[in-house]
């Protein structure tokens, strides 16, 4: 059936009627000549520092001795580039919200500092190497599934998510704005696991399944840490000032020292609750304070029953006991 082209006469009209929301207390709008970062390039970013971090997996497989000098130097000249513009851009976006001003016009060489950090960051990457080696060696150690840390590298989505927080977390300390956050919202959207680039999270640091897991920005998370799917480390309350508005910049969220396990879809909440060192957390526990050191904490033995029959099933059958 053929369109009725004189629906289309209604277009310009519908375009001026949306065209008309786009006001300068609009919240949603960015218009002008100051550019925000942009997606496609922060992603791609993200995929060329993946190719250094982890030569020869997935984009570019034929690597060896003779061209990595090559690729590497390649990608290392990109990425200054577009770091030194992404950050640029995001540096005089936050000045000007900062400064609550339109004009994108200053005497801040928004460039001459992107660029700065920019370095900053690719000489972060051999310590990012090592530290991403530990969380490989912890993945293939925690779970006998797996065979080869090569396995890893291309298919768990819990080490997809920690490379990306790990990159986005070193900018954060080179407080670079927006752009972490952007980082480890792709990831969130790839892998289903939400980090934020603010959390601190040591060495060893492994996430089994991943799907679901929520680690909020001021969690401290220790060496050889453990998590399954559906972890939630967040915050129990958001305190507000007199005026009703959320106080930022103190710990909301947990501490997970040391050789903590956390299992699947436990909830451990506050910034002044701390799981000791070598503790075990059961599955699907609710944790608003601390615990003690080597505690392992478990749900309550449920009661399980035959049907048909008002005896215990612990009673008849003792093989269906349900143990965490």
């Amino acid at each position: 059936m053929a369109s009725d082209f004189r629906l289309k006469e209604q277009l310009p009209e519908l375009t001026e009627q949306i065209v008309s929301t786009y006001t300068s207390d609009d919240s949603i709008n960015h218009l002008g000549h100051c550019p925000l970062p942009s997606y496609t390039a922060v992603v791609d970013i993200l995929l060329d520092l993946k190719d250094i971090l982890y030569p020869g997996y997935k984009r570019h497989t034929n690597l060896h001795a003779g061209n990595i000098r090559y690729h590497v130097g390649g990608l290392i000249d990109s990425l200054h580039d577009q770091l030194t513009t992404q950050i640029a851009r995001a540096l005089r976006h936050e000045h000007r919200v900062l400064q609550n001003h339109k004009d994108c016009e200053t005497d801040i060489d928004f460039e001459a500092k992107g660029q700065a950090m920019a370095i900053e960051l690719l000489k972060r990457v051999v310590k990012l190497r090592h530290m991403l080696a530990t969380d490989v060696q912890a993945a293939h150690d925690g779970d006998p599934a797996c065979q080869t840390t090569d396995e890893v590298v291309f298919c768990y989505p819990g080490f997809e998510a920690i490379t990306v927080y790990r990159i986005a977390h070193e900018l954060v300390q080179l407080n670079v704005p927006f752009i972490p956050r952007m980082m480890t919202e792709w990831a969130h959207k790839e892998t289903g696991i939400d980090i934020h680039p603010g959390a601190t999270i040591g060495e060893y640091f492994f996430i089994d399944h991943g799907t679901g897991v929520v680690i909020g920005e001021t969690c401290h998370i220790g060496k050889h840490v453990k998590l399954y799917q559906g972890v939630t480390l967040g915050a129990l309350s958001f305190p507000t000032d007199a005026d009703g508005q959320l106080i930022r910049g103190q710990k909301r969220h947990p501490t997970i020292e040391d050789e903590v396990v956390v299992y699947a879809n436990a909830t451990i909440l506050g910034g002044r609750t701390v799981i000791g060192r070598e503790s075990v957390i059961g599955s699907s526990v609710w944790i608003t304070r601390s615990v003690s050191p080597g505690t392992t904490v478990v749900l309550e033995k449920p009661q399980l029953k035959v049907r048909g029959s008002d005896e215990p099933a612990d009673e008849l059958r003792p093989e269906v006991n349900y143990q965490i």
